[in-house]
């Protein structure tokens, strides 16, 4: 993970900055739960303290470009304070889950200092049945689902046994601040490499014209599918309204062999079935809002992975989007998911996704201002009613000092005038559906959650009736 003095940030990350606003927070995150007693927070500080060096984004913060010559840049934080970022808290008697949950959503209700590298992990104690926590928050500008998942990785071990990482040979020392004509002379260069690659770009056409009108004309009915998807707004729901900074936050926990169990029964993938569940809920949740769910079909903003096996390990965000139907005029389970399947299986094959990533990567050689305003449009509620995103972790306990991660809940970022969003992780045999919701938009955001619960349990039952169905008639 070598890193220049200075790292300049993508379009893509820095739209995460410029979306933010005092109630919509693009932190994201986890809240992870581990057996056992907490060990002594000293142990944990050395622990984070002895691989911080495989992290250096983690001793990092953001300084902005002069006179708007480019993206903010990555710099080394002269004044980082490791405890500043790993903090120590208990939850008061007896520790239940729902004040696990409060606590994950105060957690979550509060920006982070733009000022400091951008970042907080929150040890919980005080969790019945002799357990502790670990609360993650790391800014999106900073990393995507994937690349976070490469990050616990690098926190946790594979067995109880501490692994032995190697320590660099020095104590870490911060590089010099890059003075005001430093960072100025840093974005003209970015400028020149960006008109050099315009340039081999132009020169690849012309030397090999065939292959670059397929490129264009993919990349042209990707452009124009999004444009589509601009005059085909989402409709206007509950979800989509003005939201404030605090946060509510529930946890749906399921094992993976009933999701895989689903899809063998009705074909499709695990993530067809995480997208009918979460239809099926909402559908239930908008009728007890009254809202008449006959012909409506909401629209999930569904981020899809462009990272490469080579970039693991590499921060900041390798993704797109794609925008998926979820069609809660629907009543019938399987006639659903069937819908969904189908319309996801049409999107992959379409060029919405191949469209989002070549607009993301003209806005590279946007200014900011030009960068900002197209953030916004990125997030808007003509797009997408909410963010659903589903991220496949390791299928293996991790450890941390010995104690074993028994589960773990993903959490996701609310973009201005969203007031839901629904992450999902599978860790070690369970798939975990994290939701979190602005306060005062969904004081029913239960509802949604043991929606989602008695779905999953509908399929179950009626997948189980499919194989029984098929293995009698195969006897």
């Amino acid at each position: 993970m070598a890193q220049q003095r200075s790292d300049r940030l993508t379009a893509v990350d820095a739209g995460f900055l410029h979306q933010e606003g005092p109630a919509s927070h693009m932190h994201i995150g986890g809240l992870t739960v581990f057996e056992g007693p907490p060990p002594p927070f000293d142990e944990v500080l050395d622990t984070i303290r002895g691989r911080l060096h495989l992290l250096p984004r983690y001793r990092q913060r953001l300084e902005h470009a002069p006179m708007q010559s480019g993206n903010p840049v990555w710099i080394d934080d002269p004044a980082f304070n490791l405890e500043y970022h790993v903090r120590r808290t208990a939850l008061p008697a007896p520790g239940k889950r729902d004040q696990l949950r409060e606590a994950t959503a105060q957690v979550f209700s509060q920006r982070l200092d733009r000022s400091k590298p951008l970042w907080e992990l929150w040890i919980i104690e005080g969790i019945q049945r002799d357990r502790w926590a670990m609360i993650s928050k790391t800014h999106h500008a900073l990393i995507d689902g994937l690349s976070g998942i490469d990050i616990a990785t690098a926190l946790l071990d594979l067995g109880p046994e501490p692994m032995e990482v190697p320590h660099p040979d020095e104590a870490w020392q911060p590089r010099p601040v890059p003075s005001t004509a430093e960072l100025l002379a840093d974005g003209v260069k970015g400028a020149a490499r960006a008109g050099i690659l315009g340039a081999a770009r132009a020169v690849e056409a012309i030397t090999r014209p065939k292959a670059a009108l397929g490129r264009v004309r993919e990349v042209g009915e990707g452009v124009g599918e999004m444009a589509w998807a601009l005059m085909n707004p989402a409709p206007a729901t509950p979800l989509n309204v003005p939201i404030g900074p605090h946060r509510r936050y529930r946890a749906v926990e399921c094992d993976l062999a009933t999701f895989k169990r689903i899809k063998d029964a009705f074909g499709g993938t695990v993530n067809d079935v995480v997208l009918s569940v979460v239809t099926a809920s909402l559908r239930e949740w908008l009728r007890a809002r009254g809202v008449r769910t006959e012909g409506l079909e909401l629209r999930a903003l569904v981020p899809v992975s462009t990272r490469q096996k080579d970039e693991r390990g590499q921060l900041g965000n390798r993704l797109t989007a794609m925008r998926g139907p979820l069609p809660v005029y629907v009543d019938d389970s399987v006639q659903r998911l069937t819908l969904i399947r189908e319309a996801m299986k049409d999107l992959k094959e379409s060029k919405q996704a191949l469209g989002a990533e070549a607009i993301a990567n003209v806005q590279n050689f946007a200014p900011p201002t030009i960068l900002a305003q197209a953030s916004r449009l990125t997030f808007s509620t003509r797009l997408f009613n909410l963010l659903v995103t589903n991220v496949p972790g390791p299928q293996f306990p991790l450890y941390f000092r010995g104690r074993r991660m028994e589960r773990a809940f993903p959490i996701a970022f609310l973009p201005q005038d969203h007031a839901l969003a629904i992450a999902i992780l599978s860790y070690d045999g369970a798939v975990n559906f994290g939701l979190i919701g602005d306060h005062d938009a969904l004081p029913d955001l239960k509802l949604i959650a043991d929606g989602i619960a008695a779905e999953i349990e509908r399929l179950d039952a009626l997948a189980a009736e499919v194989t029984a169905g098929r293995d009698a008639a195969r006897a």
